[in-house]
């Protein structure tokens, strides 16, 4: 494969099989698009928007070597790709999960562990505002659970945070390869000056936090969608 597209190959290697699979006859995803895309899209434009930002401040950047070559404003193709697939996937899980394992196993703990987390990542995104990508991430995530854990109060982050604990295994090979592992350059660069260095193999730890803020943004839009214009059976 020419190394130029290895990012958009990940891309679609990464939707593949949900796409695949999304036309199961016992448990059919493809019936819920219409609060799943609505869900990306509007999650994708808030996270280009900051991403735009970001690159510009050069708190990241890309790597040409891996790249088609596409560029809308200073965002490559692939990462706006990034965006759509991704989450499609991981929404894609947390579905597969729900139908899978019918019993609600954090259901009694879902609040305590939202609790946890909020709080450590106002404490750290606070104590550590001047490093861009990690006060933004860790401020963001804690104050939107905040959000949804008082206003909202969902009756799935339960749910949520098991799908989440699945999908970070394929989160560790997808976002090691952009970041280094297994390859000889990074596709996606870091400044670590707007981090903490902290390191996961080769990916900064504020990815899993970033990557939880994304994917629950899309769960709590899409359910919010599912509830308000229920499918017809």
């Amino acid at each position: 494969m020419n190394e130029h597209y290895l990012y958009l190959a990940l891309d679609l290697a990464s939707i593949s099989l949900p796409l695949v699979f999304s036309f199961y006859k016992p448990a059919p995803f493809y019936k819920t698009w219409k609060h799943l895309f609505p869900a990306i899209l509007i999650t994708a434009a808030l996270f280009i928007i900051w991403d735009e930002w970001f690159t510009r401040l050069g708190v990241w950047g890309f790597n040409p070597r891996y790249l088609s070559g596409l560029y809308i404003g200073s965002l490559p193709l692939e990462e706006m790709l990034f965006f759509v697939c991704i989450p499609y996937a991981c929404v894609f899980t947390y579905f597969a999960l729900t139908h899978l394992i019918k019993k609600d196993y954090l259901f009694p703990h879902q609040e305590l562990i939202s609790s946890v987390i909020i709080i450590l990542m106002l404490l750290i995104g606070m104590y550590q505002i001047e490093k861009w990508y990690t006060g933004v991430t860790f401020i963001a995530l804690g104050i939107f659970l905040a959000f949804q854990m008082l206003k909202i109060r969902p009756r799935y982050m339960g749910r949520f945070y098991l799908a989440y604990g699945v999908i970070l295994i394929p989160f560790f090979v997808v976002n090691g390869i952009l970041t280094g592992s297994f390859i000889e350059e990074e596709v996606v660069w870091y400044n670590n000056d707007e981090n903490l260095g902290l390191r996961l193999g080769t990916i900064p730890v504020e990815d899993v936090f970033y990557g939880m803020l994304l994917i629950l943004m899309n769960v709590v839009i899409y359910e919010w969608l599912k509830e308000k214009n229920p499918a017809r059976k």
